[in-house]
């Protein structure tokens, strides 16, 4: 089951690339969608911890659920 996250920091592709390059580090197997447009981040695969870790982890701030 999926689930998005509001992320706020993210500007660029360089920027989303790192959120989903730290989630995946954080959780392999997970697959991650991201929506500059709407500063989101829908994560399949990942616990909200994880995602928060490694969103955290990778300078950007995690929000919570969208």
């Amino acid at each position: 089951m999926s689930t998005t996250y509001k992320v706020s920091g993210m500007t660029c592709g360089g920027c989303a690339r790192s959120v989903e390059q730290a989630i995946k580090a954080e959780a392999p197997s997970a697959s991650v969608t991201i929506d500059l447009g709407t500063a989101t981040v829908t994560v399949d695969g990942a616990d909200a911890a994880q995602v928060k870790k490694a969103v955290d982890g990778a300078g950007f701030d995690f929000q919570g659920v969208a």
